[in-house]
């Protein structure tokens, strides 16, 4: 049943803000707040005696429908000021800062150089109370790694930064455990990393990401956007990956790229000669000239296969004549 409900959850995102533009909530302040209240009381009842699945799809369509609402609400009324300073820029193959310091899950204090490990990194700049979008942020990466051939603490590690100074290592813990009971596969614990800091670490990495969030003192939350970054090895930004639903293939090729060929196999580096990343977009797209060359080149190569196979049975022939 999740499936349908996510299904119902798309449909009603595409919806949604035309609904909210023809709903009188939006000239009336509490019209909206009875709107509100009546899809947040109806909307979890549909979970209520279903699954965990059940439960987690339903939460979220709650999310993106809230999501698609205040979209449509802000096309009316202009960008709201909290948002106005959030946003994901684009620092590509800049440095993260490594002297910053962050706390462990065991809360023992290291440079975020010690975590680096000689791999790839998925990085996500989350804190671990969000009431949705973390939650779903982080929810895409489990979905995309688990659909990855390359393993989480193998092939790459997966770290994630809480941004809210006030979080401790006990919540950094048990996020970490959710996610390595979600990801099911033995060994992958030094793999994911939820990492605490103070204020003065948390700007250095946000800045040096390009990740702007603010703190929206009317809902009491932290206003930001939703993305994931890939780093170097050697803990560069070398890709952006925008949402809450991540493609396993460009994840996949992100990681090879970033570690320069030393994980994956023989079929990304085919891949990566056909798709490129396009900044633009944070995703990776057919290159149709590598394409004709490629088929070009597998033309010539089966002409020339054709031509000495035909040589060859013109020698045996005249051999047995």
């Amino acid at each position: 049943m999740s499936w349908l409900l996510n299904a119902v959850a798309h449909a009603f995102l595409r919806a949604a803000p035309r609904l909210w533009r023809t709903h009188s909530c939006v000239q009336r302040r509490d019209s909206s707040r009875r709107f509100l209240a009546r899809f947040l009381t109806a909307a979890p009842c549909v979970a209520t005696s279903g699954d965990a699945a059940r439960r987690s799809a339903c939460a979220t369509a709650n999310g993106l429908c809230l999501l698609a609402m205040a979209a449509g609400a802000a096309a009316q009324t202009g960008v709201p000021l909290a948002l106005r300073d959030v946003g994901i820029d684009q620092k590509l193959n800049q440095p993260a800062p490594l002297d910053a310091v962050f706390a462990g899950e065991d809360g023992q204090r290291r440079p975020l150089r010690d975590y680096l490990r000689g791999k790839p990194v998925v990085l996500a700049l989350v804190y671990y109370e969000c009431p949705m979008l973390c939650e779903m942020t982080m929810n895409g990466v489990l979905r995309a790694a688990r659909a990855m051939p390359l393993d989480a603490g193998k092939d790459f590690d997966i770290i994630a930064v809480s941004f809210d100074a006030k979080e401790t290592p006990a919540e950094a813990t048990a996020k970490r455990d959710q996610y390595v009971r979600q990801y099911r596969r033995p060994g992958s614990e030094s793999g994911w990393r939820f990492l605490t800091g103070d204020q003065p670490a948390i700007d250095a990495l946000a800045r040096a990401a390009g990740f702007r969030y603010t703190w929206d003192a009317s809902t009491r939350q932290w206003a930001h956007a939703s993305g994931i970054m890939v780093l170097t090895p050697e803990g560069r930004f070398s890709r952006y990956f925008y949402g809450i639903e991540y493609s396993a293939r460009d994840l996949r090729l992100g990681l090879v790229e970033a570690s320069r060929g030393r994980i994956g196999s023989a079929v990304d580096r085919v891949l990566l000669y056909c798709f490129h990343y396009d900044p633009r977009t944070g995703r990776y797209g057919l290159v149709i000239l590598n394409i004709i060359r490629a088929a070009g080149g597998a033309t010539v190569l089966g002409l020339c296969g054709f031509w000495w196979a035909m040589a060859r049975q013109r020698r045996k022939a005249v051999h047995v004549a």
